[in-house]
């Protein structure tokens, strides 16, 4: 039986996955517009690899065509998911460096495409749960390999999705806490929702590089130099995470559909 591609997502600060052996790169078109991916292998087994913000940044949060990613990564015969949102942190708690995998989210969200039932497609509309939206599978898949490569992870965690490019004001965060956020993102949502609707086993990975406004005693502006600092300290250990996922795979025969 042939391996379906695992395919992982990741935006700011994950522009590459030098991982990747004999890595192409492509623009597929889809029903919703293009998306550019690179397929590769890792430890043997076929990757797809998806930077939300392209080459460079380039690509605003709230202009990242989610749905053209998602059905590129279903067309290309991708069953799971695994997701990077780089985060400020809302619980007060949480410092730059810690990692949680997520397991629900918030959306605060505005202008964005959501779904891929708006009423154009023979399916019509259709109303999905999202009562799990990151698979417990690879979730358990990502704990593991936190575990093993010796990588602390909350598991568990709350992820508030705004607008963005701008960052969030202090009442926003407020509001984001009440709701039973622990981090805010630019990114997760409508991916993960998008994700479900295509059938796509999706988890996430959340690397927190700042307190969120008016976390703790943070009364500095949030800057793109602040993030990248921990960035440069902190992707490695996303990568080992992902690298022993991977491996774990390339171990063992892909599981029937669960």
């Amino acid at each position: 039986m042939t391996r379906s591609p695992l395919a992982i997502i990741a935006g700011t600060g994950f522009y590459d996955l030098d991982a990747l052996e004999n890595p192409t790169h492509h623009t597929l078109d889809t029903a919703w517009g293009q998306a550019r991916v690179t397929k590769g292998e890792w430890h043997g087994i076929p990757v797809v690899f998806l930077t939300r913000h392209g080459a460079g940044h380039s690509v605003p949060p709230h202009l990242v065509n989610y749905r053209a990613n998602i059905r590129a990564l279903a067309d290309l015969g991708v069953r799971d998911v695994v997701a990077v949102n780089v985060t400020g942190s809302i619980d007060p708690t949480l410092q730059p460096g810690d990692l949680l995998c997520l397991d629900d989210f918030v959306d605060f969200t505005k202008q964005r495409p959501v779904t891929f039932f708006d009423g154009s497609t023979p399916e019509g509309v259709v109303h999905t749960d999202v009562m799990t939206p990151y698979h417990p599978a690879i979730r358990r898949e990502i704990l593991d390999a936190a575990a093993t490569s010796g990588h602390s992870i909350r598991d568990g965690g709350v992820y508030a999705c705004f607008e963005g490019p701008r960052f969030e004001t202090r009442a926003e965060i407020r509001l984001a806490a009440l709701a039973g956020a622990d981090v805010a993102g630019m990114t997760g949502v409508p991916e993960a929702t998008l994700a479900l609707e295509a059938g796509l086993r999706y988890a996430a990975i959340s690397l927190v590089v700042n307190p969120a406004s008016g976390v703790g005693d943070a009364d500095e502006p949030i800057t793109m130099d602040e993030i990248n600092a921990v960035l440069a300290a902190s992707s490695a250990t996303v990568l080992e995470i992902l690298d022993d996922l991977v491996h774990t795979r390339a171990t063992f025969p892909e599981e029937p559909d669960a």
